[in-house]
């Protein structure tokens, strides 16, 4: 597993349908070191604190194997290169269905916890230009992993991402999204979820609503 790129951006403003929206959604590669702190990158920063940022949304990883499917998928170019989703790492070999609620891993010097699947919300769509984007999305089965920062400490492409200790836990990213998106109807799953420790608090919250729909 390695750290291809580390992307940051600052809220900007854009014009988009007709409204004025700030976003922090645009993010570019940066060369060289990058200091990891609890809650961002250093050069980061997130637009919308209700809904974006925070200790268990404090780096977004998106694997690069996912660029060939919307290479495909979207017009050409919409993939200017790494960080088009809005990711602070862009990664290989660390996909969704192979990394565990509680995984932790070493990337360079600092450590890190993954704990949730990403909700994309309507600035996916303004990003891409395409109204649609964020049911595509979620469609799509690519969500990316969010990340605790255990340990700060400094980044920077080329990295290796190494795991530290396995969760006790079978849950997969990639089985939260399916049971957080609706695409899974499993309580059993759902009490499983309930059982771990690392799943944030808005998750946990959904999760023991919708056992009452069981």
């Amino acid at each position: 597993m390695q750290l291809l790129s580390v992307n940051v951006g600052r809220p900007r403003t854009v014009e988009w349908g007709g409204r004025t929206i700030t976003t922090a959604i645009f993010k570019d590669p940066v060369p060289g070191p990058v200091a990891l702190e609890q809650l961002n990158l250093a050069g980061d920063e997130q637009a919308d604190l209700r809904v974006h940022g925070g200790p268990d949304k404090a780096v977004y990883a998106y694997a690069h194997e996912h660029y060939a499917y919307w290479a495909m998928q979207l017009p050409a170019g919409s993939l200017a290169g790494p960080g088009a989703f809005g990711e602070n790492l862009t990664t290989t070999g660390l996909l969704e269905s192979a990394v565990r609620v509680g995984d932790e891993f070493a990337v360079g010097t600092a450590v890190l916890r993954a704990v949730q699947p990403r909700q994309p919300c309507y600035k996916l769509n303004v990003r891409f230009d395409d109204a649609r984007m964020v049911a595509r999305f979620v469609a799509a089965g690519r969500s990316g992993i969010y990340f605790q920062v255990l340990q700060a400490g400094v980044v920077r492409a080329g990295d290796a991402i190494t795991l530290l200790q396995a969760s006790p836990y079978s849950a997969s990213i990639q089985d939260v999204a399916e049971l957080l998106y609706g695409g899974r109807q499993d309580a059993g799953a759902v009490r499983e979820l309930l059982r771990i420790p690392y799943l944030p608090a808005p998750l946990r919250g959904h999760f023991l609503a919708s056992l009452g729909n069981f």
